[in-house]
């Protein structure tokens, strides 16, 4: 990604397979949005939220090490000619990110980077899924103003595009964007 590598590796003592996210510490900056990324993940034990086990911190780089999922992307599943998408396929997905974004915001956190990429299936077969990368996720209060210029362009919501303040409704709309692809 934009921020860092992701490689799976395995635990020795448990043989556990996980996902570490290796982010270079190439100025201050990199290394404050990786401690922010911790922070807001260490928040967010949810079953349809990656999560997070292990951070530690080298002189050159700051590795996340995560669960890690094997199903691939939603969208790759969906797009696939051998799958064949229903609506209760779709229902079902769409509620699963709809739980995990639920939990987020009752954690105050803001994801502000959904999109499919961002959405992840559990197993090759079967409907689980995860919301992964919090790379731009972002603590909220309500009383404070919060403005963010970034996000990938298909997914932006409009007070994104205009600059303006971010809130709960920001992530919905990304989720109706993905909702829309889905069952279109």
């Amino acid at each position: 990604g934009k921020f860092g590598e992701v490689r799976t590796c395995t635990e020795r003592g448990t043989g556990l397979k996980l996902a570490a996210k290796i982010i270079k510490k190439q100025n201050p900056k990199d290394k404050e949005m990786a401690l922010l990324e911790i922070e807001v993940m260490n928040q967010l034990n949810h079953q349809n939220l990656i999560q997070l086990y292990e951070a530690i911190e080298t002189p050159r780089e700051i590795v996340l090490f995560m669960e890690f999922v094997e199903g691939g992307e939603l969208f790759e599943r969906i797009i696939d000619e051998d799958y064949h998408l229903t609506e209760v396929d779709c229902m079902v997905f769409v509620r699963q990110i709809c739980d995990g974004i639920t939990f987020m915001h009752q954690m105050r956190v803001l994801h502000l980077d959904l999109k499919p990429e961002n959405i992840l299936c559990v197993a090759s077969t079967g409907h689980m899924v995860k919301i992964i990368d919090f790379g731009l996720a972002r603590r909220y209060n309500p009383r404070e103003k919060l403005k963010v210029n970034f996000g990938t362009p298909e997914f932006l919501s409009p007070e994104v595009v205009n600059y303006d303040q971010v809130s709960y409704s920001t992530d919905m709309w990304s989720l109706g964007v993905i909702t829309y692809m889905l069952v279109g």
